[in-house]
């Protein structure tokens, strides 16, 4: 079961938002399995919607939109919805009934009628309604596909993501289950630990797959399974995993699902009744920042000092002239 995501927007395409929805979409519709094969963000054009809601169609399952559902005129997604389904918008009585709740519970200003405009909803569509906006999201079904329109607000989206479109998806079809689990490790680079786990990389089973993600300093091992076993599925992850640890044990810190990197760190320190300081220049302190905003890291972290002009770091760390002189202070 492949679905895909649609944002819709100018502000996206500008830079002037970041598309956090997508990454929420895609990690809840994970989470029951299915996968997002492809995520797309378009205009508010409606030439461009309609291409983007045809290819969309041929791609996946599952067709979410976010976007587009405001009461202006540059919010044109339900009219091109209905130009897509062939149909015609008709109010809907009680998401003009909601929407008239909020405006009288919540809203200050006086409802207009561009507000009372938000109940109207492609005839073919099921409401799905909205508690916390005006705009109500919409499930529409054609040829078998399942096509899914929500605001683009944040927060309402995901309210409805949870109360109305998942039980919705998880009662209509029976998902695989799928497993990511993400192993942490330091101080190696990525092509390094494809040598050295190359022969266990190639003999995983054809429903893991392996994904290298890395950062500075880090690289991070993404096993993700797929398939209607669940047990066999998390038995083999482990043993996988259990295999990787023997093989590369010495750089492996952790798991993504775990704490992160600064908290290991702490408990570390605590379990062997160490402590640890900073010194820093480029970083202004974002290292010690990590380090305190954890709880109890007082029983471990000593302190820092952000020495960031040269001078500073003979004054305050006592560096020699000679040495900043042969090696600079650029590392």
């Amino acid at each position: 079961m492949h679905a895909e995501i649609i944002t819709i927007g100018d502000e996206i395409l500008i830079g002037q938002i970041i598309d956090s929805n997508s990454a929420y979409i895609s990690k809840v519709l994970n989470s029951i399995g299915v996968s997002v094969y492809q995520i797309t963000s378009v205009q508010d054009d409606k030439a461009h919607i309609l291409k983007s809601l045809e290819e969309a169609e041929g791609n996946a399952d599952i067709i979410i939109l976010t976007g587009g559902l405001g009461p202006t005129k540059d919010d044109i997604t339900k009219r091109t919805i209905c130009e897509y389904f062939d149909d015609v918008l008709v109010e809907n009585e009680d998401v003009l009934k909601n929407v008239e709740y909020l405006f009288e519970k919540f809203i200050s200003t006086p409802i207009r009628d561009v507000n009372r405009r938000q109940a109207l909803v492609p005839s073919k569509a099921k409401v799905l309604m909205n508690k916390f906006g005006t705009a109500p999201g919409m499930w529409l079904e054609k040829d078998g596909k399942i096509f899914i329109s929500m605001p683009g607000v944040p927060y309402e989206m995901k309210a409805l993501m949870q109360n109305e479109v998942m039980p919705r998806l998880q009662e209509a079809f029976h998902f695989p289950y799928i497993l990511h689990k993400t192993i942490m490790t330091y101080g190696v680079g990525e092509s390094l630990i494809a040598e050295r786990i190359e022969n266990w990389e190639d003999n995983l089973p054809a429903y893991i797959k392996l994904a290298y993600l890395p950062n500075l300093g880090k690289v991070r091992l993404r096993l993700s399974a797929k398939g209607h076993d669940r047990d066999l599925i998390d038995a083999e992850v482990n043993r996988q995993v259990s295999m990787l640890q023997e093989i590369i044990g010495d750089i492996i810190v952790g798991y993504e699902e775990d704490d992160p990197i600064e908290v290991i760190i702490g408990k570390l320190l605590v379990e062997r009744g160490q402590t640890i300081a900073t010194a820093e220049s480029c970083t202004g302190g974002s290292i010690a920042e990590q380090f305190t905003a954890n709880p109890g890291a007082s029983a471990y972290f000593k302190g820092s000092v952000v020495s960031y002009s040269t001078q500073s770091k003979i004054d305050v760390l006592g560096m020699p002239k000679s040495l900043i002189k042969k090696h600079s202070v650029v590392s």
